[in-house]
């Protein structure tokens, strides 16, 4: 009795999951979510950036940090509410890592403009990680976090960084490392969102004095605690440099 054929290569997942095959799986990780990204007409977004232990308020919570959660989603669902009196529902789509914390509060302030946000979740060892507010044709799955990185920036046409850990301050040290060393070339306002907060985590003015960045370097974030100077902010920037020049560009 004659064997069966031997699948070709892309279909032996002992091959296409082991090391020699990992230029294909990075591969992967920008042809899947740009062909999505295309077929769902998605060419802008404002990526909400933030810490996965910030609590709902809605459960009891109470402090600081559940203010976030608020304010997040107050600031999605007033500029999906924003984006869509455009008239274009693909432009400036609220996009997150898809977790709980900031990004369900953001995914769920889109929602609750009635507006579509990405959610752009990784693979980690935490259940449940995908919060139910993602629309479900915009949320992707990531292995590698530089692939899921370079998709945060790439479509990205603003930034609003909460309070967060180790996760979202790599996030936010990369994207200012790109602007300031030119790979970023367009123009990509960025919130720091608790001022407070980062005053105390990131000393800019320090980094300043000690001669490690240039004294306009801190000039690249906007810092605020106020849901409507953030909105006033991003509104005017997208306005003035992206509203003219949709698309994904770098």
């Amino acid at each position: 009795m004659a064997k069966p054929p031997r699948p070709p290569a892309y279909r032996r997942p002992e091959f296409m999951e082991g090391r020699e095959a990992r230029g294909l799986r990075i591969m992967a990780e920008y042809l899947e979510p740009l062909h999505r990204f295309q077929a769902e007409g998605v060419e802008d977004t404002i990526v909400f950036m933030g810490s996965a232990r910030t609590p709902d308020p809605e459960t009891g919570a109470e402090g600081v940090m559940a203010g976030y959660y608020a304010a997040a989603r107050l600031l999605a669902e007033r500029l999906t509410a924003w984006s869509l009196a455009l008239g274009d529902e693909r432009r400036f789509v609220v996009c997150t890592g898809g977790g709980p914390g900031i990004m369900e509060a953001a995914n769920r302030g889109a929602a609750d403009a009635g507006g579509r946000s990405i959610g752009l979740e990784i693979s980690i060892p935490v259940e449940d990680f995908e919060n139910p507010h993602l629309t479900p044709e915009l949320a992707f799955r990531f292995h590698y976090f530089f692939m899921r990185k370079f998709w945060f920036s790439y479509l990205a046409k603003a930034v609003i960084v909460f309070p967060g850990g180790f996760g979202t301050l790599d996030e936010l040290f990369e994207l200012l490392t790109l602007i300031q060393t030119g790979k970023i070339r367009k123009r990509l306002p960025i919130v720091l969102f608790g001022t407070d907060y980062w005053d105390e985590v990131v000393n800019f003015e320090a980094l300043v004095r000690h001669g490690t960045i240039s004294p306009g370097d801190p000039d690249l974030v906007f810092r605020t605690n106020s849901v409507d100077a953030a909105f006033d902010h991003i509104t005017a920037e997208l306005g003035a440099h992206a509203l003219p020049h949709p698309g994904a560009t770098l």
